[in-house]
C-alpha cells in the first residue's frame, strides 16, 4: 500500500507551482476558518449592538491567550509530522499524531474548566469597560466551555496539512463555518438568546466539525487513526514536538499576554476604541489571510524538503512567497485605502467606531508587506524546526518594543499611538529575523538528520 497516497509530496515538482497547489486550498480553508470567527462578531454587532460586540472582541483576546500554549506545541508537531513525512517514515506519523491527539483532548478539558471559573476576574484585571462585562462574561463562559472540542479539531486540521493535505481541512472547515452562520441567526434572530446564543452556535458547530474530521481519519485516511487501538502515547516523540514546539507555545503565550496588555491600553479609550479594535482586528486577519497562508505553506514546504535533504528548494520557495508578498502587499493597502469604511460597516453603522477602525487598518495594513515578509521567513524557520529565534525576536519585540512604545505613543498622539507602536515593533522585528536568516544557522534544525545522513 503506498502510504503516501492521498497526501501532496512537496519534495517534487516546480517550485511555485507546488507551493501554489497547496497554498490555495490551505488560504480558502483559512479564509473560512477567520469567517467563521468573524460570523460571531458581524451578526453580534449588526443585531445585539455595540457593547455586545465589544463583549466578543475582548473574549477574543483573554481566549486566544488560554489556548496559545496548546497551538504551540501542535506546530511543533505539524513540524515533526512534516519532516518524518518528507523522509517516508509513515510509522511515525502516526504514533506523533496519536500523542498530540491525547494530550489536546486532555489540555482540552483543564483550558475549559479554568476559564470557567474565573473568566470574570479576567475581564476586570484587563480594564474591560464596566458596560461590557455581564455579556463578556456570559459569552465567554459558554464559548470556552467548548474548548476540548476547538483543540481536537484543530488538532485534526493540522496534522492533515502536515501530511500535505490541505483540500479536505477546507471541506471540514466550510461545514463548520456555514453551521456556524446559520446556528447564530437562528440563536439570536428566533431563539432571541442574545450573546449566549453566538456561543452555543460556535460549540455546536466545532462539535459536529470535530465529529466529521474524526470520522474521515478513522474510515479513510491512510496513514492516521484515532481508533483505540491506535492511540498510543510515544514519549520519545512527542519530546520532540515540545522541544520545537514548546518555544512557539511560549511565544504564542507571550503574545497573547501582550495583546491583553495593548486591550488594557485601548479598553483605557472606551468602549468606542475597543469596539473599533476588535472589528478592524477582524478585518486585518482576514486581509492578512493570503501571506500568511503562503508562509504556512511555506513551512510544510520547507519541512519536508529539508527532510528529504532538498536545501535547494527551500530557498527558491522562499524567494517565490516573498515576492508574492510584495505583490499582496501592495493590492491590500490599495483596498483598504479605497474601502475601509465600507468594511467597518459590516460590523456596525457607528460613526465614531467606523472613524476609528480605518484609522487603525490605515496604519497596520501600510506595513503589510513588513509584516508578511516577517512570517515568510518565520515560515521557513518553522519549516526547519527552529522555533526558538523566533520566540526570542517576538518576546523582545513585543515586550520590550511594543508595549512600552504603546504606553508612550498613545500618552502623546491619543489612540493613534497604540497602533504605531505595532508596526514599529513588526519592522524591527523583519530586521532581526533576516539577519538571523542569513546566518544559515536554522539548516542544522532537522530533527531527523541523523536518521538520514549518509
Amino acid at each position: 500500500m503506498n502510504k503516501s497516497k492521498g497526501n501532496t509530496d512537496l519534495t517534487k515538482g516546480k517550485v511555485w507551482k507546488v507551493i501554489v497547489r497547496f497554498a490555495l486550498p490551505l488560504l480558502i480553508g483559512n479564509l473560512l476558518q477567520q469567517l467563521y470567527n468573524v460570523t460571531d462578531s458581524v451578526i453580534v454587532g449588526q443585531f445585539l449592538g455595540k457593547e455586545a460586540l465589544a463583549a466578543v472582541s475582548a473574549s477574543f483576546f483573554i481566549y486566544y491567550f488560554i489556548i496559545s500554549f496548546v497551538i504551540g506545541v501542535g506546530s511543533g508537531t505539524s513540524v515533526v509530522i512534516s519532516q518524518l513525512f518528507g523522509a517516508k517514515q509513515f510509522q511515525k506519523v502516526q504514533l506523533a499524531f496519536s500523542s498530540f491527539f491525547i494530550f489536546m483532548l486532555v489540555g482540552g478539558v483543564i483550558l475549559s474548566i479554568g476559564g470557567i471559573i474565573f473568566a470574570e476576574p479576567v475581564f476586570r484585571l484587563t480594564n474591560t469597560p464596566e458596560e461590557v462585562i455581564p455579556q463578556a462574561v456570559a459569552y465567554f463562559r459558554i464559548y470556552i466551555g467548548g474548548t476540548f472540542l476547538f483543540v481536537t479539531f484543530n488538532s485534526i486540521i493540522s496534522i492533515l496539512r502536515g501530511v500535505g493535505e490541505s483540500v479536505r481541512p477546507m471541506i471540514f472547515i466550510l461545514i463548520t463555518t456555514i453551521l456556524n452562520i446559520l446556528l447564530d441567526l437562528l440563536f439570536i434572530l428566533v431563539f432571541k438568546w442574545g450573546i449566549e446564543g453566538a456561543a452555543r452556535a460556535t460549540v455546536i458547530a466545532q462539535g459536529i466539525g470535530m465529529c466529521v474530521a474524526l470520522a474521515y481519519v478513522n474510515n479513510t485516511h491512510p496513514l492516521l487513526s484515532i481508533k483505540k487501538q491506535d492511540m498510543l502515547f510515544d514519549g520519545k516523540l512527542f519530546k520532540e514536538s515540545l522541544k520545537i514546539g514548546l518555544p512557539t507555545s511560549v511565544q504564542q503565550c507571550a503574545i497573547a499576554l501582550g495583546l491583553i496588555a495593548l486591550l488594557g491600553i485601548v479598553n483605557s479609550f472606551g468602549t468606542n476604541t475597543l469596539t473599533a479594535y476588535g472589528a478592524a482586528g477582524k478585518i486585518d486577519t482576514i486581509i492578512t489571510q493570503a501571506i500568511l497562508t503562503l508562509s504556512g505553506a511555506l513551512a510544510a514546504f520547507c519541512g519536508q524538503n529539508i527532510g528529504a535533504g532538498r536545501l535547494d528548494r527551500v530557498k527558491k520557495g522562499l524567494r517565490f512567497t516573498m515576492y508574492a508578498n510584495i505583490a499582496l502587499g501592495l493590492l491590500t493597502f490599495a483596498a483598504v485605502y479605497l474601502f475601509g469604511d465600507s468594511m467597518m460597516r459590516i460590523f456596525t453603522n457607528d460613526a465614531d467606531v467606523i472613524v476609528i477602525g480605518k484609522e487603525y487598518l490605515l496604519i497596520i495594513c501600510g506595513f503589510f508587506i513588513v509584516h508578511g515578509a516577517l512570517n515568510v521567513y518565520n515560515g521557513a524557520l518553522r519549516g526547519a524546526g527552529d522555533t526558538l529565534f523566533p520566540m526570542v525576536t517576538s518576546l523582545v519585540c513585543l515586550w520590550i518594543i511594543r508595549i512600552p512604545l504603546a504606553y508612550y505613543l498613545s500618552s502623546w498622539l491619543g489612540r493613534s499611538g497604540i497602533w504605531w507602536a505595532i508596526v514599529a515593533s513588526i519592522t524591527i522585528g523583519l530586521i532581526v529575523t533576516f539577519i538571523y536568516y542569513k546566518t544559515g544557522i536554522w539548516k542544522r534544525r532537522c530533527i531527523i538528520k541523523d536518521e538520514t545522513s549518509p
